[in-house]
């Protein structure tokens, strides 16, 4: 079921970019929702549907060249939504891909890599992954302490990256290490001596995706595998801009599935001889959720023009993944307790999405440190630590 466009909101976007949402929503009709709740059960990502994803167009989807399609911000913004419809998982993945491992790879990297890297990629064929998190560094990156020393012609790194997703089907790893220079982006394919990814088990959140450990134990790699670009702190929180641009986007999907869930579910429970719905409480609440998801969607929806500009700031990027997330993480709490005790187990999809949320809520930057950004923002006032 869709809700009523109050707002005549899809007017605002171009035929294009109305056509990748209702494609990924077909997709994600057909191929996840049949089978998400198994997935999640047993914790797996279905590899299997990577090249239908590239398919889609959705790897290095607003990149140019190399063999990436190139469609707007809004345009991807709308796939990640879809995506999120299914699961967070799979627009985990999918911005990760694009976010995190090609856009500094078309950012910082040289010609080669660029050329070695970013076709298979966009076809699905390479898979990559990030490093930057760690296990006693998340908030605060500059407190890292994986290092990379110069040795000849090589690199030796040594440390350890956590909350990597995708890192143990990773065929690249995009990771960032402390040098006698500061702090320098790297490659690390899949393979090199030394580098192991091990999957983190036991995930009660973003089980339909895969999250990792990166060990490095005197991991050589040569030189020509430093992005030449990528040096300082400032290259890796431009990747998580374009990552916390895909949430902003993706989140809206996880509380519209919430929402139009639990309003059918409402109109067909009956209490008291009548459905819930009819109820007032009930009814504020969705009258509450349903002006929180149209506000989240002009957010994303100007956002998204300002990034095709070049103009998005990294605070305004913030405003957007603080805003939005703690909108989905609420809808979705909200959801759940409207379906009573049936919201708690999987024959719906409400738990599942809570669940994944808790996890978005906190990656990519925190609500709390967002919150921080804002407000360094809008005082002048660094307010970190």
């Amino acid at each position: 079921m869709s809700i009523p466009d109050l707002y005549n909101i899809e007017s605002l976007f171009s035929e294009d970019e109305l056509m990748v949402r209702d494609s990924v929503r077909l997709f994600v009709q057909d191929k996840i929702l049949p089978k998400v709740k198994q997935w999640n059960r047993e914790a797996v990502f279905p590899k299997q549907l990577i090249p239908e994803i590239a398919d889609l167009g959705l790897l290095g989807a607003y990149l140019t060249g190399y063999g990436c399609p190139g469609i707007s911000y809004n345009a991807y913004g709308f796939a990640m939504q879809e995506l999120e419809r299914g699961d967070s998982g799979f627009r985990s993945f999918v911005s990760v891909q694009n976010g995190l491992c090609m856009y500094p790879i078309n950012a910082f990297g040289s010609d080669e890599q660029k050329e070695k890297w970013l076709p298979p990629m966009a076809r699905g064929k390479k898979i990559g992954c990030f490093g930057l998190t760690e296990p006693d560094f998340g908030s605060d990156p500059s407190g890292m302490i994986t290092t990379a020393k110069k040795q000849g012609s090589e690199y030796i790194l040594n440390g350890t990256k956590m909350w990597i997703t995708n890192g143990s089907i990773a065929d690249i790893a995009i990771v960032f290490a402390k040098t006698d220079d500061g702090v320098n982006g790297f490659l690390v394919e899949k393979g090199t001596p030394g580098f192991t990814a091990p999957e983190i088990q036991g995930k009660l959140s973003l089980r339909v995706s895969v999250t990792s450990e990166l060990l490095f134990d005197n991991c050589r790699i040569s030189a020509e595998n430093v992005l030449p670009g990528a040096k300082g702190l400032k290259a890796a929180l431009m990747c998580l801009n374009q990552a916390r641009f895909s949430i902003a986007w993706g989140v809206i999907g996880a509380a519209l599935a919430c929402f139009e869930e639990a309003l059918e579910y409402a109109k067909t429970r009956i209490q008291f001889s009548k459905p819930i719905a009819s109820f007032q409480l009930v009814q504020a609440k969705f009258a509450q959720m349903w002006t929180e998801i149209v506000k989240a969607q002009f957010l994303c929806y100007r956002l998204g023009q300002l990034m095709d500009q070049g103009k998005a700031t990294p605070a305004a990027i913030s405003m957007a993944k603080r805003n939005n997330v703690h909108m989905a993480l609420n809808v979705a709490r909200t959801c759940r307790d409207i379906l009573g005790a049936a919201g708690i187990v999987d024959d719906y999809h409400v738990m599942r999405h809570m669940d994944n949320l808790e996890s978005v809520y906190t990656y990519e930057g925190t609500h709390d440190i967002h919150t921080l950004i804002l407000g360094q923002e809008l005082t002048g006032i660094g307010a970190f630590g």
